[in-house]
């Protein structure tokens, strides 16, 4: 079992920059795969990013490419997401989850793990 706790959400102007850390607990962190998802009010729950176990793979919605980067480093049990160019219509509530499964990592079935999420707001 992983626990989850994200960190670095807040307020922002249009055009800059958020690093959203999400903290895991238990030794088991590096097996797992991570996916970050985010939530605006009234809006379904959407994927963001994920990266593989290992860090070797990493895949990204389309309207993140090129501007948001997952990494990770499992000797700080630590996934991170940097957002860059951050829009009005990105606030919402970001959340990492966690998973062992090799399944789609774009669906939030996939994911066993939830973290209680983190607050962006984008003004414009």
């Amino acid at each position: 079992q992983v626990q989850l706790v994200e960190s670095g959400g807040g307020l922002v102007q249009a055009g800059g920059s958020l690093r959203l850390s999400c903290a895991a607990s238990g030794r088991t962190f590096s097996t797992y795969n991570i996916g970050w998802f985010r939530q605006a009010p009234g809006k379904e729950r959407e994927f963001v990013s994920h990266i593989t176990w290992k860090g070797t793979t990493t895949y990204y919605a389309d309207s993140v490419k090129g501007r948001f980067t997952i990494s990770r480093d499992n000797a700080k049990n630590t996934v991170y997401l940097q957002m860059n160019s951050l829009k009005p219509e990105e606030t919402a509530v970001y959340y990492c989850a966690a998973t062992t499964s090799g399944f789609d990592p774009k669906e939030k079935k996939t994911y066993d793990y939830w973290g209680q999420g983190t607050q962006v707001t984008v003004s414009s």
